[in-house]
């Protein structure tokens, strides 16, 4: 059995072009997540031009993942996706608004814990 956890050669590019093509996956527990946090599901879709890997985590659990910054009209969020690159998807595991008092100004890095 081929290994089936792959580390894309280029992440960024990699979600760019799942998110552009649709070729992403939704659980219950995010959507419901997104709606609380009112980060609607276009804001993802549409700002995909605007993405930014802010940290990369190439060994977790099930599948690699990246925390990425985006933009959307005045919307600054983060998602966390896991990349399925056999699968040729992504999955969005989390996205928030980020906490100005835990990331830097751009925030895109997080704040030392002093």
């Amino acid at each position: 059995m081929a290994d089936e956890r792959q580390v894309p050669r280029n992440p960024l590019e990699l979600i760019r072009e799942c998110v552009g093509r649709r070729e992403i996956l939704w659980t219950y527990h995010v959507n419901m997540r997104l709606e609380r946090r009112h980060i609607p599901r276009t804001a993802i879709l549409d700002s995909v031009e605007t993405f930014e890997i802010i940290e990369s985590y190439p060994d977790d659990k099930y599948l690699p993942s990246y925390l990425v910054y985006g933009r959307f009209m005045d919307l600054t969020f983060h998602v966390l996706f896991a990349v399925d690159v056999p699968g040729h998807n992504v999955r969005v595991v989390t996205a928030y608004r980020p906490n100005p008092e835990e990331w830097s100004t751009d925030l895109k890095r997080r704040r030392s814990r002093s």
